[in-house]
């Protein structure tokens, strides 16, 4: 990191000490570009996802104190690993009076299938479904990086990586864990279909926001839902 970006984050760190965090996390493929894109045009200070993707290892590992040390350079935060399990109840217990976004798609087969393309235009060989060659042989924060993400994700079979029984259990898993968690506490919670009408005006309402928007401003939701 230089200079000046070590400047940056200790700047943000004396300035958002004292702001409450906000934490997206839905899984991957859920709406959280469209959520990122929200939460800047709406002022708040957004954590650098790469670096905080860096810190995957860790997580497998169940070791937040990076992760927490991170967190104090923004105040909004989402994609791995706070879309993992486990992540959002050490980062609740962190961080007091954070609010948090689980962002949902129509059903766990609309969020399959999302996964499921994208990573294959990424790194399928001829748009198939990625196998563990090539995700070892995938560049992202370096070569095999994704391939390790997986195996630190899902306990799918390293010959069937994407297995569709394992990864929907998954989403329906963490899903359900974190609404149970919150469940006597709705006002810290906030369920979000960023595809569906009035999304948006949820979100600035659960932010104690106001808005003239209804929807997030996409013209083709489905579409843009679909990239993310």
């Amino acid at each position: 990191m230089n200079i000046k970006s070590e400047l940056y984050y200790l700047k943000n760190r004396i300035i958002l000490h004292d702001k409450p965090k906000i934490f997206g996390i839905g899984n991957n493929k859920t709406g959280t570009t469209s959520l990122k894109t929200a939460m800047k045009d709406l002022g708040f200070v957004v954590g650098d996802q790469t670096r905080a993707e860096m810190l995957m290892e860790d997580w497998s590992k169940r070791n937040f104190k990076k992760l927490i040390s991170y967190c104090k350079e923004a105040q909004f935060f989402q994609d791995i690993p706070f879309s993992k399990h486990y992540t959002f109840i050490v980062m609740d217990q962190a961080f007091p009076n954070s609010k948090f976004i689980l962002t949902v798609r129509d059903s766990p087969e609309q969020w399959y299938n999302s996964l499921v393309n994208f990573h294959a235009r990424l790194w399928g060989k001829d748009g198939r479904i990625p196998t563990k060659e090539d995700l070892q042989e995938a560049f992202y924060l370096g070569e095999g990086w994704p391939w390790q993400a997986n195996r630190w994700s899902y306990a799918t079979p390293e010959d069937n990586p994407y297995e569709k029984k394992e990864l929907i259990e998954s989403y329906i898993r963490h899903n359900q864990i974190v609404k149970d968690y919150f469940r006597h506490r709705p006002q810290d919670l906030l369920v979000l279909n960023v595809a569906e009408k009035g999304a948006y005006k949820k979100l600035t309402e659960f932010l104690g926001l106001k808005s003239q928007r209804e929807d997030f401003p996409w013209e083709n939701k489905t579409s843009e839902i679909n990239k993310q």
